[in-house]
């Protein structure tokens, strides 16, 4: 194990007297730090847990840049990058479309298909359909998504949607009642 630069100790050491700061020398600090006051929903222990980190941060340095992107498109809900980095390249994506199979590989430049590497697996599911499509759902990766998350990847049947039209009736029709005498 090699020994801690001084650096690291320095740190360590600034990180442990903001722990033990009052709620006031911290919001004093946050406005030196921040250039103004903490948001008003933030508790004591947020404020010391962003000092801290920003402490660190200017100390060691921060995300590199392409984790900040991804970070970004993330919280905008691009979703792509999520199945980027859970397919990796040299997967294979297998799907029958009427009649025709359909082999897609993952590379590092996005999805080949058919000879051409194409950003989206939307762009290739529409050229195979002629329609819109959502291109993971076409290839079977959301709904595999979706039975992880409800946890059971063997769950086949699909969930009952309430019905939507005239409700039957329990109660006989006028015609099949037994006449009164």
């Amino acid at each position: 194990m090699s020994p801690r630069s001084p650096d690291a100790d320095a740190v360590e050491a600034e990180v442990g007297r903001i722990r033990s700061l009052g709620i006031t020398a911290l919001r004093a600090r946050w406005r030196l730090m921040f250039g103004a006051p903490p948001p008003a929903g933030l508790t004591k222990d947020m404020i010391k847990r962003v000092i801290a980190h920003r402490i660190q941060e200017r100390a060691f340095g921060g995300l590199d840049r392409e984790t900040k992107k991804l970070l970004d498109r993330l919280a905008r809900g691009k979703t792509r990058a999520e199945f980027n980095r859970r397919l990796k390249p040299g997967a294979v994506l297998v799907r029958e479309y009427q009649g025709t199979r359909h082999t897609v590989t993952v590379v590092p430049e996005g999805f080949s298909w058919q000879g051409a590497t194409y950003p989206s697996l939307s762009i290739i599911a529409r050229a195979i359909t002629g329609t819109s499509w959502n291109g993971p759902r076409f290839f079977g990766l959301r709904e595999a998504a979706q039975k992880q998350v409800q946890g059971s990847a063997l769950q086949s049947t699909p969930k009952r949607r309430p019905h939507r039209g005239r409700r039957p009736s329990i109660r006989p029709r006028l015609e099949s009642r037994p006449e009164a005498g």
